[in-house]
């Protein structure tokens, strides 16, 4: 979503779902305007409090088969989460709560929790310049336990060129302190999310140039001792850039990437979630949809949804009613979705994206909330 500044089905046959379930488990891979942005009774999805055994945290009392992790271990029978945060079975539950409110993250996310009837495994709050994260408050709702997604813009006031460059290390290197300091937990982090509506010619924001940013940051945290951030790479979902010649050359690699993300949005031009995640192009008629080029392009990655959502449309008082049913139809057809982040606000770019702006949505929502495909394992502790 722009204004906050900045899953197809897989081929028919149980062999080609096995291998890309155990190969995303596994996390391997072949080839707000500042600030934080965040938002009926706590209802946990699965337990709570796993423990951490080797590189996973095996969930108590799972009942999704495990899945093999090299270099940890999964219980056969339970659940587990890798070091990398995917989860073995079911797939995380996010929300960027009350986008554009002025609550605080803690006091948002609780009553975003209250109003769809669970608790979140993920929260999105957002960071530019050199705001410290996270914040006291982010810090208390880690302790949720929540996991913790912070889209970060590093430098408003610089280039890709010139933070590549070295020109915002100072800024970088405060950040990683107060991170070692202040939050040993994992969280994810993307770093300035949909960059496809910044590349232009020269000035320092050509596709090389956000590659070369991306990886000095995360070069750089690791390097300073931040250890702990499991890195996301977010693409602007909308279909408009992916005929540009450079779209292709955006992703910074596989060493620096540990999950892959799009951010899509339903209007008047999506009618169902398929149509969400596999929205195409009649002047790139190969194009497939973000899921299933992500899917081909990151066979090994886990695949999230940093934010989604369905705008109002008032001729159509039924329509987010209708599309939440559709996502709840329809998921189980998206395996490499490992996590779905809703984008709650009542005054984003294009409309209000509120999953309770009519009683049958706020149903269907919370329905789809509580399904099992998003009985996740514990989220690890913070």
């Amino acid at each position: 979503m722009r204004g906050v500044v900045g899953l197809a089905v897989l081929v028919a046959g149980g062999c080609l779902a096995m291998c890309t379930a155990c190969a995303v488990a596994s996390g391997t891979s072949e080839g707000a305007l500042g600030g934080t942005a965040s938002r009926p009774e706590d209802m946990p999805a699965g337990p709570l409090g796993g423990v951490r055994r080797d590189r996973t945290w095996e969930s108590p009392g799972g009942a999704s088969p495990g899945v093999g992790v090299p270099g940890g271990r999964a219980t056969p029978g339970a659940c587990a989460v890798t070091d990398k945060l995917i989860p073995t079975c079911g797939a995380w539950w996010g929300i960027a709560p009350d986008v554009f409110s002025g609550r605080g993250p803690l006091r948002a996310t609780e009553m975003a929790e209250r109003r769809m009837g669970r608790h979140a495994d993920i929260v999105h709050v957002y960071h530019r310049g050199d705001e410290l994260f996270p914040t006291r408050q982010e810090r208390a709702v880690a302790k949720g336990p929540r996991l913790l997604l912070i889209n970060w813009r590093p430098a408003p006031d610089r280039t890709w060129a010139q933070i590549a460059r070295g020109e915002a290390d100072a800024r970088i290197d405060r950040l990683a302190g107060h991170i070692v300091r202040t939050f040993p937990g994992r969280f994810f982090l993307t770093i300035q999310h949909e960059p496809e509506t910044d590349v232009r010619r020269g000035a320092g924001y050509s596709a090389a140039d956000y590659v070369a940013m991306y990886r000095h940051v995360v070069t750089r945290l690791r390097n300073r001792g931040v250890r702990n951030a499991v890195t996301v790479m977010t693409y602007r979902g909308g279909p408009v850039w992916v005929s540009k010649p450079w779209f292709d050359r955006l992703y910074p690699g596989d060493d620096v990437v540990d999950w892959v993300a799009f951010d899509s949005y339903a209007d008047g031009r999506v009618s169902d979630f398929a149509g969400l995640v596999s929205q195409t192009r009649s002047d790139r008629p190969n194009w497939p949809g973000f899921y299933r080029w992500m899917q081909g392009r990151f066979p090994a990655k886990p695949i999230m949804l940093a934010e989604w959502g369905a705008f109002e449309r008032p001729g159509l008082p039924r329509y987010k009613r209708d599309f939440f049913a559709s996502v709840e139809r329809q998921i189980g057809d998206y395996p490499q979705i490992k996590a779905l982040v809703y984008f709650d606000s009542p005054v984003a770019s294009r409309g209000d994206t509120r999953f309770d702006t009519t009683p049958g949505a706020s149903r269907a929502f919370s329905r789809l909330a509580r399904n099992p495909k998003f009985t996740a394992p514990s989220v690890p502790p913070a």
